[in-house]
């Protein structure tokens, strides 16, 4: 398998194990009124740190655009009108999160409450939809259909980069 879509896949463990966090938070907030506005905000940190900076960027830098690229109508299609409009789905979704804990600190009104209930459990479901559809079909797609040369290509890039941020 691809170093690359490897690391991807294993991303993917770590941001699953992260949603299960914002789960907790959702409930700790929801059944006892217990609002961590540092935890809220670290979770919104994560998410833009990990699973959109490292995570995202890298599929759309990387492996989305090789599939684009080399593929044509069925990898643009899956690309441009799945993957991408997830991915600006999910940082609306964090964008307005941040807003509600915000809100929620200044003013602990019933609305705010909602709206970062509402957001969460909003990106926590897309996100888990997201990657079941990358892990079943985008990554095996991808693996199966890209040249050997192309899946090469993309595994030296991704060395290159992790070289990087290690030097």
């Amino acid at each position: 398998m691809s170093e690359l879509i490897q690391a991807l896949y294993e991303e993917h463990e770590n941001i699953s194990r992260f949603l299960d966090k914002v789960q907790q938070l959702c409930l700790d907030l929801m059944e006892r009124d217990v609002f961590d506005p540092a935890a809220f905000r670290e979770a919104i940190r994560f998410i833009r740190e990990y699973a959109d900076k490292e995570h995202h960027q890298k599929e759309e830098r990387l492996l989305f655009q090789a599939m684009t690229d080399e593929l044509g109508g069925v990898a643009v299609n899956l690309i441009q009108h799945g993957m991408l409009v997830e991915h600006d789905q999910a940082r609306l979704f964090v964008a307005d999160l941040e807003q509600a804990v915000n809100g929620y600190e200044a003013d602990r009104s019933p609305a705010h409450k909602l709206a970062i209930l509402a957001n969460a459990a909003s990106y926590r479901a897309l996100l888990r939809r997201h990657i079941e559809k990358e892990n079943n079909a985008i990554y095996p797609f991808a693996q199966r259909s890209l040249k050997p040369e192309t899946l090469a290509a993309l595994d030296q890039s991704f060395r290159k980069e992790q070289l990087a941020k290690q030097g």
